[in-house]
């Protein structure tokens, strides 16, 4: 079963992101050393044995259950190699288009399209803490404890200051009282309203004089209280006057933040490295290749493709030297996994033999032993 998860994972990770290229990669002398066992001196998983794997065994609500848990143990284990003095969380859905009579697939309004319309929780290193699969017509922000709360869980007890963003879907009374019992510090798109901007008012003027080249930026926090909320929030406003433009472009956040208004909103704004994320995602394991009939079969294929994606991840960020730690993870895989290289075999030993094209040698032998020390120290903390 740990060989079949790894051919599961590792094919993904190499932009394979069907089973029907297992009858190929079964043979393949390089994914029948990452798989390991028997596939060393035989073959790896057919494609039909693949296709069960994820759609019977993995299916099944314990092995399920398991397999939505491991993205966080793997990145507990990530801990020691990446000092964290903070933990910054950014959710946010993304779009899954479909193409069929998926179970769940459901048409959406504000996509223009057929699809699913999963969630996502990352860390401030890109991983993915924790996503969920839901049906394609439901509420952005809809299940967010699902896949919020069992993140808060594993963080609990340790000395890191807490931080959440989020854009204007999530902006829940619910989800406020939920982060201030935890001891988050939030910053989260507020929709404009009526209320708030009477608050602004004075702002909502146009700069006298003549008009600049560059923006004018105003900001602004202030108490509110929403008739939904149970107590005032602070709430930061931001409102840009640009040239040639009639009106002002303005935006509200609601936050626990102490910080000064302007770099309120310069927090908020790194949450759109989230977005990044999510497009790396798609690009790179192309996790938006949901193409089973069943949903639960749907919902282990999204799991596999966040592992795979997190397993990129940890290469990129604790193993890949400065001068290239800047590579997307489709950079990552067209140099450095999915690559073509001469096999030789000798007694009690397989050799690859690969052009410097690509990655020059020093900084291959530099990666590996990148990877050398990074094994030891997850063994040593796990």
């Amino acid at each position: 079963m740990i060989a079949m998860l790894r051919q599961s994972l590792y094919s993904r990770l190499a932009g394979y992101e069907d089973t029907n290229d297992a009858e190929r990669l079964a043979v393949d002398p390089a994914m029948r050393q990452v798989v390991g066992g028997r596939a060393t001196e035989h073959t790896a998983a057919s494609t039909s044995q693949m296709g069960r794997f994820e759609t019977e065994v993995l299916t099944h609500p314990n092995n399920l259950k398991a397999l939505t848990k491991l993205s966080g143990n793997w990145i507990d284990r990530m801990g020691e190699p990446r000092t964290m003095r903070e933990l910054i969380l950014d959710m946010d859905s993304s779009v899954s288009e479909t193409y069929g009579e998926q179970e769940g697939t459901a048409d959406n309004g504000h996509f223009a399209c057929t699809c699913y319309h999963p969630l996502f929780c990352f860390n401030q290193f890109g991983d993915v803490e924790g996503t969920l699969l839901r049906e394609g017509n439901v509420h952005s922000a809809q299940d967010w404890r699902a896949v919020l709360e069992p993140v808060v869980a594993r963080y609990q007890g340790r000395n890191l200051r807490r931080y959440f963003r989020a854009d204007a879907a999530f902006a829940q009374p619910e989800l406020y009282e939920y982060l201030e019992a935890g001891g988050f510090e939030y910053a989260i798109r507020l929709p404009a309203n009526d209320a708030l901007l009477r608050d602004i008012e004075h702002m909502l003027t146009r700069p006298v004089g003549r008009p600049s080249n560059t923006p004018v930026v105003w900001y602004a926090g202030f108490l509110y209280q929403a008739k939904s909320w149970s107590c005032a929030r602070r709430v930061v406003a931001k409102v840009e006057w640009h040239s040639g433009e009639l009106f002002p472009r303005i935006g509200f956040i609601v936050t626990n933040l102490s910080r000064p208004a302007k770099a309120v909103v310069r927090f908020y704004n790194q949450r759109g490295t989230a977005e990044q994320w999510i497009k790396e995602g798609k690009n790179a394991v192309k996790w938006t290749r949901l193409s089973c009939h069943d949903f639960v079969d749907n919902q282990v294929r999204l799991q596999l493709f966040v592992l795979a994606y997190n397993l990129g991840n940890f290469l990129r960020q604790a193993v890949l030297p400065r001068s290239v730690c800047h590579w997307t993870l489709t950079t990552l895989r067209e140099k450095l996994i999915k690559i073509g290289a001469k096999v030789a075999r000798h007694s009690g030993k397989i050799v690859f033999q690969m052009a410097e094209v690509a990655v020059p040698r020093e900084l291959f032998r530099s990666i590996l032993e990148g990877i050398g020390r990074l094994r030891l120290s997850v063994a040593a903390s796990g």
